[in-house]
């Protein structure tokens, strides 16, 4: 007999009433997920999430009173327990996605997303993964860290810390390469890549992939393609 497969423990917070519970009735549909709760606000939500300890929270970015960025800080540095943060919002290049992702969160969709894109996320969110799009995240990441690139002692000094693989490998990874095409590029094994990328991130004391592609664009060890004279 086959072994069930986890259920998805999920809250949603958002401070419009019809979009929390029309998230949190598409998301019951699927038999792998159960919504455990929704909040109306950030204080609502990191105090659900830390009686319910749900896998994943979808956070809206604006909201009154402790907004979804300040929310996803204190559950991002909650430590390895705290739930995997997946923020929604209206706008791709929004500067306040920025500073969720930078807070700790995994990655982010637009709130008029298709049913199959909310599903396949947030199942990439609780496995561990970081939701990067690459025409989207990254586009996000690089631009809003070339507006606000600061050489600060943190990064800096943490990078300093890498071995010259890991930082090769930081690059890769902050240029969009899944493991499995990092280790084709530098004909290695795809658990080697994985054994750099958790070495990188514990190094940095990040979380996911995510805030990896920050760090390697604040600290300019990646610089956009596309952005004019530095």
């Amino acid at each position: 007999m086959s072994e069930p497969s986890r259920v998805i423990q999920i809250i949603v917070a958002d401070d419009h009433q019809v979009v929390r519970t029309g998230f949190a009735a598409l998301l019951d549909t699927q038999p792998d997920f159960t919504v455990v709760g929704t909040a109306c606000d950030g204080a609502e939500a990191v105090r659900l999430a830390g009686e319910l300890h749900p896998d994943v929270a979808l956070m809206d970015v604006r909201m009154p009173g402790m907004d979804g960025i300040e929310a996803t800080r204190q559950l991002a540095g909650s430590g390895t327990g705290g739930p995997r943060i997946l923020i929604l919002t209206t706008f791709d290049l929004d500067e306040y996605v920025y500073d969720a992702l930078r807070a700790g969160a995994s990655g982010f969709l637009l709130k008029d997303v298709t049913a199959e894109r909310l599903f396949d996320a947030v199942r990439v969110i609780a496995a561990g993964e970081a939701l990067l799009a690459p025409t989207v995240t990254r586009r996000l990441i690089s631009e809003f860290a070339l507006m606000r690139h600061r050489p600060d002692a943190r990064p800096a000094a943490a990078l300093a810390a890498l071995t010259p693989r890991e930082t090769q490998v930081l690059r890769l990874v902050a240029e969009g390469l899944s493991n499995q095409e990092i280790s084709a590029r530098l004909v290695v094994t795809e658990e080697t890549v994985k054994t750099h990328v958790s070495r990188v991130l514990g190094k940095l004391g990040l979380r996911d992939r995510t805030q990896a592609v920050v760090t390697a664009y604040e600290s300019g060890l990646v610089v956009p393609r596309s952005g004019g004279p530095g």
